[in-house]
């Protein structure tokens, strides 16, 4: 049987949400590498340049000092370049290390779609007023496992389902999506934001940033708005 319950009152920790890390590669090994070469190819044509120059129409120095003014500027955005490698990678260390500590978690993100395991799935919603909802319940396919009527309150309420369609059937395991249409007393309209919360199972680290695996779904460590750690 479906039931739409008020949830039990919870202490949880906000999620932390790091910043995610742009995509830039910087090679500054290797364009150091050709700096240094070309500087010094660059003084090797100045000496000689120097050496052999007309006495009579000397080198330009106002053309010298802006080269080497030039050169002094590439060089310094190599450094930078390099502060910046440095600053990503710890900043990707970081990330993983906040990523592996949801491991074992409860998480609870925003979302529609959440995993039936052994007849039990849950969401939790929160409706603005008192209305009156359509809950319906799709498997992955997109057919309706059940639906039905339901008078909300207003604030956040959990709803469970057992894995038994209208008809008493019961539904294999798998991801499942609610979706809730819900009016108020005055027949507008009454917009309703779902939540779903499970383990965090796994932890990819590969990506950037980290995901998080909740109930066969993935997501990134900003999308977690609560958790309960495993034994509270």
């Amino acid at each position: 049987m479906a039931d739409a319950i008020m949830p039990n009152q919870i202490v949880s920790a906000s999620g932390t949400s790091p910043s995610k890390t742009s995509g830039v590669t910087y090679k500054s090994a290797s364009d150091n590498a050709t700096l240094a070469s070309n500087f010094q190819t660059f003084l090797t044509l100045l000496t000689t340049q120097l050496k052999n120059q007309n006495p009579l129409e000397p080198l330009d120095s106002n053309q010298f000092t802006q080269q080497l003014v030039q050169f002094a500027g590439v060089e310094q955005q190599m450094k930078m370049n390099t502060q910046m490698e440095s600053l990503i990678n710890i900043e990707k260390t970081a990330q993983s290390t906040a990523a592996m500590s949801y491991l074992g978690s409860t998480a609870t993100i925003d979302g529609s779609t959440s995993k039936l395991e052994n007849g039990k799935v849950g969401w939790t919603f929160n409706s603005p007023k008192v209305s009156s909802a359509v809950i319906s319940i799709k498997d992955a396919a997109g057919s309706t496992a059940y639906s039905g009527t339901f008078t909300v309150s207003a604030g956040q309420q959990d709803f469970n389902w057992d894995g038994r369609g209208n008809n008493g059937t019961k539904w294999p395991d798998g991801k499942y999506t609610l979706s809730i249409t819900a009016k108020d007393a005055n027949g507008q309209n009454v917009a309703i934001t779902t939540e779903v919360s499970g383990t965090v199972d796994s932890v990819d680290l590969s990506t950037s940033p980290p995901t998080l695996s909740i109930g066969g779904q993935n997501y990134t460590t900003d999308k977690v708005k609560r958790v309960i750690r495993a034994g509270a």
